[in-house]
């Protein structure tokens, strides 16, 4: 089944949270038709206020119309059979004609009363006189009132406005937040249950990386670039809505910069994912190599590597510089110098037209109109550069998404801890084969049963298959080939956490979470409780330097328990295992970085827990499994050899040679 495309994955993420976003963009849409309302507002105010004060006049009888030369005036409505006069405007100066001269007229000449003006190619005569400011006055003190409402309504519909874009943007960045929570949430539980081959393919860095950078670039999708592309969507809309409203026919010529910048976002999306897929990839190797130096340095600074680590890093360095300076200036030609060719287009495009359409004399266009026109135009350009800025966001987002998703495309496994009877501890390998790769066999055939409260070994040349069958024991892989039984019962049946949950494990190299040293006994499992911990881990002596330390059992671990020795941070797993009381204990080499005298003290502890306990013990070390009720000899993933070690000595063979060797002898079968 084909997983669904990044854009769609990162929608449904959203739709998590419909109700919050719709909330928002519903406030966005009241805030845009608010604001706006800002232009229409300006026209009117142009129009029927200020401009308007020159024009057309007749006499009426109102008391409350303007009184001039005792006349009393209100401006001409319609066709009226009245004389009618002019407040002609020219330039700065008004003059009061007692004929209707259109107001576009030119004046040709103004003395004596006697004035002549020139329109469509005709000359107009009439008289009149010419006003001093406090006689203009009277005409425009009548417009004070209604400009001051119309300034008010337009006040009162920005702070409304900025109310609604208020909830918008909170609420927008709460959703964010939250889907990059889930997000990195669903992507951290699915890593906790991707199979242990997973993580032996994939450095720590790059799923470190895919976790937290790429979420937090995911997270300026919809914080940033979601408001961007929606306000910018509905402003545009919004904008056209208006445009055509004013004038049609060049809100229809403006619809072509829709088409374009759909193209140049098409276009952006494959050059800029190509050059983001780059950099994030390799800011992932960054991330991978930084991680490998530090849990390294000991062994880097030893063997003198740091000047090829840091050729290595500067590598990787100049590769993500490399790429993003193509990306940068991949942005700064296209995305930016396209907006303001747009714009500059637009702008000879609406003085071409009203241009030619006013030395045509075939329209007349106020100056609201204009005002408004030119407002709207500029505005239009304002969410179109904003969207297009963000196109690179974009595709980081997108990018960084495809690699979330590509971590959440591993397929994991079900986590189920449902409660199970404790084993008795049979444990049985029936012609179990298998292999990490393909026909490359690490174990072949093998076969053993150990009995309940037993301790079984295996021991062999490194590669031999001893750590295979621990891993398949513990479910870390299944079987290829056979199966594995426990109290009769295949294992494969049921979850991997039914099978784990009475077995205790106890690695060569422990690792030690940040903590108490309780935590770290407990791992936080509500069912063991102190005096359990405390107890195991003087089962194996770690009291001996634990109650040494300030705050003793509750002393502060640091990150991979570094101020502990090597020995004691293995007392500190062994106590672990011991603490969750298993049916059955694997000890994966675990004595084999411990000094003498601490592996004594183990195996004294070990001497008192191993009744009703199966253990499974990996050694290099033959003198820590001589006591063994079974000895299984592996070589090239066979068991060549079993018995106990005195039945193994007698037989001379692998065993008796490998345990000649150790104790420093050559036998004359191996030379």
């Amino acid at each position: 089944m084909n997983n669904p495309s990044t854009e769609k994955r990162l929608f449904n993420y959203a739709m998590q949270f419909k109700k919050t976003i719709f909330i928002g963009l519903f406030c966005l849409i009241i805030a845009v038709a608010l604001e706006l309302t800002g232009p229409f507002i300006a026209k009117k105010l142009i129009d029927d206020h200020i401009v308007a004060v020159a024009n057309h006049y007749v006499e009426t009888e109102d008391e409350s119309a303007i009184t001039f030369n005792g006349i009393q005036l209100e401006r001409l409505q319609g066709e009226n059979q009245n004389q009618v006069f002019t407040l002609f405007q020219d330039g700065l100066s008004f003059y009061f004609l007692n004929d209707r001269v259109p107001l576009d007229a030119k004046l040709i000449d103004n003395s004596n009363g006697q004035f002549q003006f020139e329109y469509q190619e005709r000359s107009i005569q009439t008289t009149g006189e010419k006003l001093a400011a406090n006689e203009v006055f009277l005409f425009f003190k009548r417009e004070i009132e209604p400009i001051l409402w119309l300034l008010a309504l337009y006040m009162g519909l920005i702070l409304i406005a900025s109310v609604f874009l208020y909830y918008k943007t909170y609420l927008l960045q709460y959703v964010s937040n939250r889907i990059v929570q889930e997000m990195r949430g669903d992507a951290f539980e699915h890593v906790q249950r991707l199979p242990v081959s997973y993580f032996v393919d994939q450095p720590a860095g790059t799923i470190l990386s895919r976790v937290t950078n790429d979420t937090e670039a995911i997270k300026e999708l919809y914080e940033r670039v979601l408001e961007v592309f929606a306000s910018g969507f509905i402003y545009i809309t919004g904008i056209f809505i208006a445009l055509f409203l004013l004038n049609a026919k060049l809100a229809a010529i403006c619809l072509v910069l829709l088409p374009i910048l759909y193209v140049w976002m098409k276009v952006y999306k494959k050059v800029g994912g190509k050059y983001n897929r780059v950099i994030r990839e390799t800011n992932s190797q960054i991330n991978a190599n930084i991680n490998e130096s530090i849990q390294g340095m000991p062994i880097i600074q030893a063997f003198n590597q740091t000047e090829r680590m840091k050729d290595e890093f500067e590598a990787l360095n100049e590769k993500k510089r490399d790429f993003q300076t193509r990306m940068n200036t991949f942005t700064s030609y296209s995305s930016f110098n396209l907006v303001d060719l747009f714009r500059n287009l637009a702008f000879v495009v609406f003085i071409l037209y009203f241009g030619g359409a006013s030395l045509n004399a075939t329209s007349i266009v106020t100056a609201g109109v204009l005002y408004a026109f030119v407002d709207y135009l500029t505005r239009l350009f304002e969410p179109v550069e904003r969207i297009i800025s963000q196109l690179p966001q974009l595709e980081q987002a997108r990018v960084s998404g495809s690699r979330v998703f590509e971590l959440l495309n591993v397929p994991g496994e079900a986590v189920k801890e449902k409660p199970s009877k404790r084993y008795d501890g049979k444990v049985a390998f029936d012609q179990v084969s298998f292999a990490y790769e393909k026909d490359q066999y690490v174990l072949k055939n093998i076969t053993f049963t150990i009995k309940p409260g037993d301790t079984a070994a295996f021991v062999g040349h490194t590669g031999s298959g001893k750590s295979t069958i621990m891993n398949l024991l513990f479910r870390f892989y299944d079987p290829t080939h056979g199966v594995i039984r426990i109290d009769g019962k295949d294992i494969t049946v049921g979850s991997r956490q039914e099978a784990r949950q009475h077995i205790g494990i106890v690695l060569q190299d422990p690792f030690i979470f940040t903590g108490t040293i309780l935590s770290n006994i407990t791992m936080n499992d509500p069912s063991i409780s102190r005096e359990d911990a405390i107890q195991a881990l003087k089962a194996v002596g770690a009291d001996t330097f634990i109650e040494q330390l300030p705050l003793q059992y509750d002393e502060p671990v640091k990150e991979k328990g570094n101020e502990f020795s090597t020995g004691q941070r293995q007392l500190l797993s062994f106590a672990r295992a011991l603490a969750f009381d298993p049916a059955i204990l694997i000890l994966d080499e675990a004595t084999a970085n411990i000094d003498t005298e601490t592996e004594t003290m183990i195996q004294k502890a070990l001497d008192v827990l191993k009744s009703g306990r199966t253990t499974l013990v990996i050694a290099h070390r033959l003198s820590t499994i001589q006591q063994a009720d079974q000895i299984f000899v592996l070589k090239h993933g066979k068991i060549i050899e079993e018995g106990k070690h005195h039945s193994l000595l007698k037989e001379k063979g692998e065993y008796f040679k490998m345990y000649e060797m150790q104790h420093g002898r050559q036998p004359e079968s191996v030379s």
